[in-house]
Parts: C-alpha cells; sequence; structure tokens
C-alpha cells in the first residue's frame, strides 16, 4: 500500500524523468503573470526569483497553470486552551495565487479558501 508520505518523492522522480531534470526549478517564488501583448485574456508566461540565491527568473509559456494553494492562513483558528497553539493548516498558503489569478484577470469563482475541520469531543485536529 502506498501511504501519502511516499507518493510525492514517487510522483516527482517519475516528473523528473519525463521532462528531464534540467527543466525543473524548485524554490522559485513566482509574483507576476505578465499577459501576452497579442492577446490580452492569455498569459505569457511567469516573473519570480530564487529564495536561496541572488537570481531572477522570466519564464515564457504557452500555457500556464497557477496552482499556489489556498489561503488558510487569513483567519485565525477557534482552538482555545492546550490546542491554541496547534494548527494543521498549510503555512505556505497564502493566498498569492488569488492575488495573482484576480490581477491577470482570471475569474475567482469556487474556489478553496479556507479549511474548516470537522469538530468533535476531545479532539483537536480533522477527521475523516
Amino acid at each position: 500500500m502506498i501511504h501519502g508520505e511516499s507518493y510525492k518523492p514517487i510522483i516527482a522522480e517519475a516528473a523528473k524523468m519525463a521532462i528531464g531534470e534540467e527543466n525543473i526549478y524548485e524554490r522559485v517564488f513566482i509574483f507576476e503573470l505578465p499577459k501576452d501583448k497579442n492577446d490580452p485574456n492569455a498569459v505569457a508566461g511567469a516573473v519570480g526569483f530564487s529564495v536561496r540565491q541572488p537570481k531572477f527568473y522570466v519564464f515564457k509559456a504557452k500555457a500556464v497553470l497557477l496552482a499556489t494553494g489556498g489561503a488558510t492562513l487569513l483567519f485565525r483558528p477557534r482552538s482555545t486552551g492546550e490546542a491554541a497553539g496547534r494548527t494543521w493548516y498549510a503555512i505556505f498558503d497564502t493566498g498569492s495565487g488569488y492575488y495573482m489569478g484576480l490581477k491577470a484577470g482570471a475569474m475567482l469563482t469556487q474556489f478553496e479558501h479556507r479549511f474548516i475541520p470537522f469538530r468533535f469531543k476531545d479532539g483537536y485536529g480533522p477527521v475523516g
């Protein structure tokens, strides 16, 4: 049986072999989606910088997939007592994808913006 923690490395290795390791850019913070000068309704790529090295990147693309995740830390958790400092929200879901999509002209409908766990007696985390 493959569990979640085992699945990501398996998929990552398959992706590296399929597209070539030289075509993978990691730890690049994308902050802008430039528009196509010939088509004002299309995105032409992405602009970002390395979070580890003093490098700036400009990517050109025929298609862009924005998969940044939600914005789970916009709201304060309702945890109290000893659970107050515990969080299972993804700390990297900052809402930056919403900003970039909106700025690029995307219609933002039916998207996840907050994780709401089930509450149960004497428990802190999500269930199910």
